[in-house]
This record gives structure tokens, C-alpha cells and sequence, in this order.
């Protein structure tokens, strides 16, 4: 039985926790930041953890786990 790949996509997006939860960093931080509110910039600073059932989508995606 061949080896799974991980999807190129999801090594660099992501990180798994400890615990096994998944982080990821938020969107709308690239470009037309004018229009966006500033509690909105604040509050997507970092990463931030993903739902349930996200991050067992994205535990698919890598099968082997994210280093």
C-alpha cells in the first residue's frame, strides 16, 4: 500500500496543537484593509483555533500529522 500525500495546501496554513486541536491564521488581513473596521484587523491578529469540524477536515488532509 503506497504512502498518503499531505496536501502541499494544508503544511503550510496550518499547525496541529498538542491537545489536537488545529490553528489557523484568519482571513481578511491581505488587501482592502481600508474598508475594514478596526476591531475586525484587531480581533485577526494571530492564529486562531478552528472548529470541530473544520479541523477534522483538515486532519484528512494530513494524514501523518503537521510538524
Amino acid at each position: 500500500m503506497p504512502k498518503m500525500k499531505t496536501k502541499s495546501s494544508v503544511k503550510k496554513r496550518f499547525k496541529i496543537t498538542a491537545t489536537g486541536k488545529v490553528l489557523a491564521g484568519p482571513g481578511n488581513k491581505r488587501h482592502n484593509l481600508r474598508r475594514r473596521p478596526q476591531k475586525m484587523k484587531r480581533s485577526n491578529r494571530g492564529s486562531q483555533v478552528l472548529e470541530h469540524q473544520d479541523g477534522l477536515t483538515v486532519k484528512q488532509w494530513a494524514p501523518y500529522g503537521l510538524r
